[in-house]
């Protein structure tokens, strides 16, 4: 696919939205001012103010001398910066590698974006309205090569669409400053006569070298596309990703419905050809009002189930606040794996973790409660007890090591234990009552104890008794005293499970 970008040049970026903010300052001839080695120079003009001859790096002295009534406001050194970055998040709609160029502009790779809008001049031509709708004065270009696109939205004219592959023709007409060489170059060039690119396009490389250094030779080859020139976008394009634009704003929960099912079903097709299956995914809305709302879920397996995925989403779609209305939808996938086939057999089902119905399940409840509240343990290599087993990282994960069944282990173990008060009789004898947070609950059953010497290759650390008890209320829990029965008062008793 031929790469194609466009390039967006801000004529006056910060007076224009000083002017959005001030409305009263539409018609008014005014400037921005920071200060420079000890003077006070204008930072950015207005057209009116440019009209009468003000322009960046006049003295503000100067300008009040020509425009005596100039209105003069302070500029923010990082506000051309902030508005870029900002601007070039909401181009995001339009294609999702949006990058910032300078001080007063934006490049966007359109490559393979433009057939969504009817074609090339449609779409820079509805990008450009909705810019200028927004209050800012902008021209843009659309090219083969970053070069060419610049150059031509800051010096050419007309559409600003270059056809494919004629970015020669499109440049040699514009001044060498198009070439976005240093004023050093330029300057040189000026005053050898060589006003534009045509007078010394088709020079010798090694003259062109020998005169104006590799400057010139590198932004040449950048513009006809021989050299690479890469760029930063301002958010990280998910490397599976679909994209749905709508010609009229969708405000209607069926019009989101309808537009998420067809953005799994693509983004379904496309996994299923590499073998991929989605654990993540995040289903953004662009508002026409600039605000993005976006939904989450995950999985605990691999799908490519559509009819689940969309069950996942359906959820939440409730959430999502159409406002004037949905421009752009977009289906991310930050998290894919490898989907392993399985072998089906006619006489027999897959069953328990490898059921695909249960791990919907699990992703349903997931989903209403939270997946950080569903857990799956594996058996560790320790008999101590908080490390006797492992969070696995998916249903998948397995181990060679065999969970041990001799003696009853709780379904909950603390991850820390909690101190109690316990009365018992003699030493080594279960405990007969014991007080946990406020309540003090009677033992009626025991069983124990059970010495549980500590990993003294680890750490020190006395060992524990621990007991199996039941109370009152047929409530089992699993009880240890720390440390050998010494007859005194200070004996510390633990809560550390608590079993079905």
């Amino acid at each position: 696919m031929a790469k194609r970008f466009i390039s967006i040049w801000f004529r006056s970026l910060n007076t224009d939205w000083f002017t959005l903010r001030h409305p009263e300052l539409k018609n008014e001839v005014f400037v921005l001012s920071q200060p420079d080695h000890g003077r006070v120079v204008v930072s950015a003009s207005n057209i009116h103010a440019q009209s009468e001859g003000i322009y960046p790096g006049m003295a503000v002295a100067d300008a009040r001398a020509i425009v005596p009534g100039l209105k003069v406001m302070d500029d923010d050194p990082q506000l051309a910066e902030k508005l870029l970055l900002k601007i070039a998040r909401w181009c995001i709609r339009f294609t999702p590698v949006a990058a910032v160029d300078g001080s007063n502009g934006i490049i966007l790779d359109v490559s393979g974006c433009a057939h969504l809008w009817g074609g090339e001049s449609p779409y820079i031509t509805n990008l450009v309205s909705k810019l200028k709708e927004k209050g800012y004065r902008v021209r843009a270009a659309l090219g083969d090569t970053i070069g060419i696109a610049w150059a031509v939205a800051r010096f050419g004219t007309g559409s600003g669409i270059i056809p494919q592959s004629e970015q020669a023709e499109a440049i040699q007409p514009l001044p060498p400053e198009s070439l976005r060489i240093s004023t050093e170059s330029s300057e040189r060039l000026h005053k050898l006569g060589l006003k534009t690119v045509s007078s010394f396009f088709n020079m010798p490389r090694s003259a062109l070298r020998r005169r104006f250094g590799a400057e010139i030779l590198l932004r040449l080859d950048q513009l006809m596309g021989f050299e690479r020139e890469d760029l930063v976008p301002v958010e990280i394009v998910e490397p599976w990703q679909e994209r749905l634009p709508c010609l009229e704003p969708i405000s209607t929960a069926t019009g989101i419905s309808i537009a998420l099912e067809r953005l799994l079903d693509t983004i379904c097709k496309r996994l299923g050809n590499d073998g991929k299956g989605i654990r993540k995914a995040c289903f953004k809305s662009f508002r026409v009002d600039g605000m993005v709302m976006s939904l989450e879920i995950g999985t605990h397996r691999g799908t490519l189930n559509t009819k689940h995925l969309f069950k996942l989403f359906e959820e939440k779609l409730s959430t999502i606040e159409p406002g004037l209305g949905i421009e752009l939808f977009v289906l991310e996938t930050p998290l894919v794996e490898d989907l392993q086939p399985h072998q089906e057999k006619m006489w027999e089902s897959p069953g328990g973790l490898h059921s695909a119905a249960v791990s919907e399940l699990i992703d349903r409840v997931g989903n209403k409660v939270g997946a950080d509240k569903i857990h799956r343990y594996l058996p560790a290599e320790h008999h101590w007890p908080e490390r006797s087993l492992k969070q696995a990282s998916s249903l998948e994960e397995t181990t060679d090591t065999p969970w041990k069944t001799a003696r009853p282990r709780p379904v909950r173990i603390l991850q820390v234990p909690e101190s109690i008060g316990v009365a018992a009789p003699i030493p080594d004898y279960p405990p007969m009552l014991f007080r946990y947070r406020g309540k003090v609950h009677k033992i009626r059953k025991a069983d124990g104890p059970e010495r549980i010497e500590r990993e003294w290759w680890l750490e020190e650390g006395e060992h524990r008794d621990y007991y199996s008890v039941e109370d009152e209320d047929g409530k089992r829990y699993w009880l240890f005293r720390s440390g050998h029965y010494s007859g005194d008062t200070n004996i510390q008793w633990f809560i550390h499970g608590f079993f079905a």
